[in-house]
């Protein structure tokens, strides 16, 4: 299949607001690529490549070759590229990263370079999450949506259910789980209160457990014998830079097991470390003497032979109590009463941790799924930013400004400002409209990508906390960070100051 044919799509999935228009369009190019390409498809369409990592960022991509005129690249080739280039390691592997890029996107047409830069660095934005592509999936292969739903959730996700897929259902019904194969995590949906999510989760008998949320890393810890595979919520596998971790499970009292939970860094007195701190820890190897992180377990799917991902959650919780000890388990409180819920939530975010995620007793883990089964509850702070510049939009939203960079006042700064990040959460078409015409209005340069405005603007931003950076000069980033509203009752010399936000961060 030629690669434009793939561009056309994603450009017509982007342009559409329609479900289920986006389900036919994903269907029908699955049916028109060859068997052997279906599940490559598949991915690309889902925004993502198959390599996890290829070294390559947006400022290789600043200055790419002059477009090809007429479409050539297969999506094969372009996979077979980037499978090459994810390889190079070691002296001298830059230039030769640099040239693979420029032979590759060398080929491309100008549509198909715009796309290829968007998928290698995770910006394909159409609307084809991994639940559209799972009935896209379904539809194309005429299997019910349940069947793939329940492999792909087993497998890590849809793309890996392809071929099952249009194998037919008893391939799918196949598809296990494998201890050694992380699953897709189950999700918590939101509410702004305890009360609320507690008036979502809890069933018939209105109990609930209310597990406190660590600001740490979502791990899935699979065990068979000594082997052991750590993958994180993306289903990266990271065993070996948790060698604590790995200690920690071989030494529970089982051959078997399959743990999901959290790993975080803490400090001295047992209070949570920034979550910047953990982040670090977990992406590089390990250190000798450096920061070691400690594993939290909230579920157990898998023990000894036995799956138990269908179980009720009070059945999985007992498995797990009786299987790791308190030391290494997350904080649980189960009833019915809301004060004490409340009690005990507020009891967690003063020993240092994020919130809580409140859980029916009786749903099974639902791998993959984001419902009222798991309901989570974090205070929500809001800041009075500046708009610095605005970006360019691409797919749905090209036409459009939309990504915006945010500043808090500091006086200390040349420009009166300090960065604290960017966002494109939150915005209606309604919205992206008005700053599209605003920004214009303020602009001061434009070089393609990055429009600079004048700093004038005041948009109130919700976030969930703050974490270290070396990124901005004020040492500090926003942590999903959303729009809540424009101020135009508010001048820029009325927005929250750099030291509001260093008071917000803590020590």
């Amino acid at each position: 299949m030629l690669l434009r044919d793939l561009v056309d799509v994603s450009r017509q999935v982007a342009a559409t607001r329609s479900r289920k228009e986006k389900t036919r369009l994903i269907s029908a190019l699955l049916l028109a690529a060859d068997p052997g390409e279906r599940a490559l498809v598949a991915h690309y369409l889902s925004g993502r490549l198959r390599q996890r990592r290829t070294g390559i960022g947006w400022r290789s991509l600043q200055d790419l070759p002059s477009p090809a005129t007429a479409p050539t690249l297969e999506v094969v080739e372009v996979d077979t590229a980037f499978a090459a280039i994810s390889l190079l390691a070691g002296a001298g592997s830059a230039g030769l990263r640099a040239a693979a890029v420029a032979d590759l996107f060398g080929r491309a047409t100008a549509a198909e370079q715009e796309w290829l830069r968007a998928v290698t660095v995770g910006e394909v934005r159409q609307g084809a999450l991994e639940a559209i592509v799972t009935e896209a999936l379904a539809l194309a292969a005429e299997v019910p949506l349940v069947a793939v739903r329940r492999a792909a959730m087993l497998a890590g996700g849809a793309t890996y259910v392809v071929d099952a897929a249009f194998s037919g259902v008893t391939a799918l019904e196949a598809v296990g789980l494998t201890v050694g194969r992380p699953v897709l995590p189950m999700l918590a949906s939101s509410a702004p209160d305890v009360a609320a999510a507690l008036a979502k989760a809890a069933g018939s008998s209105g109990t609930v457990g209310v597990d406190a949320k660590l600001d740490g890393i979502r791990i899935q810890v699979h065990r068979s014998g000594d082997d052991v595979v750590i993958a994180t919520r993306s289903l990266d596998d990271i065993t070996h830079r948790l060698p604590e971790v790995v200690a920690i499970a071989r030494s529970l009292p089982a051959t078997r097991l399959v743990l999901d939970g959290e790993a975080l860094s803490l400090a001295a007195d047992g209070r949570p470390r920034p979550f910047q701190e953990t982040a670090s820890r977990t992406a590089t190897e390990v250190v000798p003497g450096g920061s070691v992180v400690t594993p939290y377990f909230f579920d157990v799917l898998h023990l000894d032979g036995t799956d138990l991902i269908d179980r009720p959650a009070h059945e999985r919780w007992q498995v797990l109590e009786e299987l790791v000890p308190p030391v290494h388990r997350v904080q649980r409180w189960v009833g019915s009463d809301p004060a004490d819920a409340t009690a005990f939530a507020s009891s967690v975010l003063a020993s240092g941790h994020e919130g809580v995620v409140v859980k029916s007793v009786d749903a099974p883990y639902d791998a993959g799924r984001r419902g009222s089964a798991w309901v989570k509850v974090k205070p929500v702070h809001t800041l009075d930013l500046v708009v610095l510049a605005v970006e360019h939009g691409s797919g749905r939203r090209r036409g459009w400004l939309s990504n915006i960079h945010l500043g808090a006042r500091d006086p200390s700064s040349p420009t009166g400002f300090t960065m604290l990040g960017k966002t494109f959460k939150g915005m209606t078409d309604e919205m992206l409209a008005w700053q599209t015409e605003r920004f214009r209005e303020l602009e001061v340069s434009d070089d393609g990508w990055v429009v600079t405005v004048r700093p004038e603007q005041v948009v109130e931003i919700a976030f969930d906390g703050l974490q270290r950076s070396t990124r901005y000069a004020g040492g500090l980033a926003l942590r999903f960070a959303r729009v809540v509203r424009y101020r135009d009752d508010k001048s820029a010399d009325e927005a929250d100051t750099i030291a509001t936000v260093r008071a917000l961060a803590g020590p």
